[in-house]
């Protein structure tokens, strides 16, 4: 009888699943190729490929690298720096200045300290020994005593400087020189990446934040020094350009973990306050440069920092009737 009909113990012919079409150049269809550029991902054939630093690049990637080589600007706008390490060697070299002036002029009992360390109100000193002070004397009450005294004011009786002072003062040379070594670590990939002129921005603005927080959270009679503030700033933009570009953090993490358990539990008195304002401030610029818009970027990034540093002033202005 007609009709079909499986056969027991037939072979079925093996199932073989269609494959995907090999890549071809974008440049020129049909020329089937391997090589994909390592910018943009599109194939290209040996004959539109361009050898880069790494693998290599379509000609229209290579174009637009030209271009902002041109241009001469960096991922986030600002201007390339020839060499981005000499912003950070000039704050070095101001640092290191400013402890130079500290020891020559007596150290923690000379004028220099007196003027340049950040101290919330003033203290009367002892004009015999700079050293000691009349706890809880106003400048009314320093001037009663004469000759026997000396009032130093603090940012809230007529010493605004010492905001920004203070960040380049240090006395102790192991506090100069782990400042200035994690300043030369993380200063020249800033300013790589951001630009000279951002880059200094970062740090100004960080050591102002820095202060506002001592002024707010520290003792009001009491004097803080060291660019802690400004470096930990400085860490916490390297943190969010990371995150921007989903890169691995792990390492800038576990940095900014061991100063933060350094500044908690480690000897002598750390100011905890300039710390957390100073990261705080460097986070909040980074990610105002990073996050700003392409269009008028340059525009939104520096009214972003300006009125970052405006509300810091408020900030720092609303503190000082309350410690006058």
């Amino acid at each position: 009888m007609g009709g079909s009909r499986t056969v027991a113990g037939m072979a079925q012919p093996p199932f073989h699943p269609p494959q995907a079409p090999a890549p071809q150049c974008y440049r020129h269809p049909g020329q089937v190729t391997y090589i994909h550029c390592q910018r943009c991902g599109r194939p290209i054939c040996p004959q539109c490929s361009i050898s880069a630093a790494v693998g290599f690049q379509c000609p229209e990637c290579v174009s637009a690298g030209m271009r902002q080589t041109r241009q001469n600007q960096g991922p986030y706008g600002g201007e390339r720096s020839k060499n981005p390490a000499l912003t950070t060697l000039a704050l070095i070299a101001t640092n290191a200045a400013v402890w130079v002036l500290l020891m020559l002029t007596g150290g923690h009992a000379g004028w220099a300290f007196w003027r340049l360390a950040l101290a919330p109100t003033g203290s009367c000193l002892a004009s015999n020994d700079p050293g000691l002070y009349y706890p809880g004397a106003g400048a009314d009450a320093c001037a009663a005593l004469g000759a026997q005294a000396t009032w130093m004011p603090g940012v809230a009786d007529g010493a605004p400087w010492q905001l920004l002072t203070s960040a380049f003062s240090h006395l102790e040379i192991p506090h100069l020189g782990f400042n200035m070594l994690a300043l030369w670590f993380l200063g020249p990939q800033l300013e790589r990446v951001i630009g000279r002129a951002r880059f200094l921005a970062l740090y100004l603005v960080s050591a102002l934040t820095g202060s506002a927080a001592v002024m707010w959270l520290s003792d009001p009679g009491s004097t803080t020094l060291g660019a802690s503030g400004a470096v930990f700033g400085l860490l916490g933009a390297l943190l969010v350009l990371v995150l921007k570009v989903k890169g691995n953090a792990q390492s800038i993490l576990l940095w900014l973990g061991l100063n933060v358990a350094y500044t908690f539990f480690g000897p002598g008195s750390i100011s905890w306050q300039g710390h957390l304002g100073g990261l705080i401030g460097g986070a909040a610029i980074a990610a105002i440069i990073a996050y700003a818009p392409k269009q008028n970027r340059a525009r939104i990034q520096w009214a972003g920092i300006a009125g970052l540093a405006v509300l810091t002033l408020v900030l720092i202005a609303l503190r000082i009737p309350q410690l006058a």
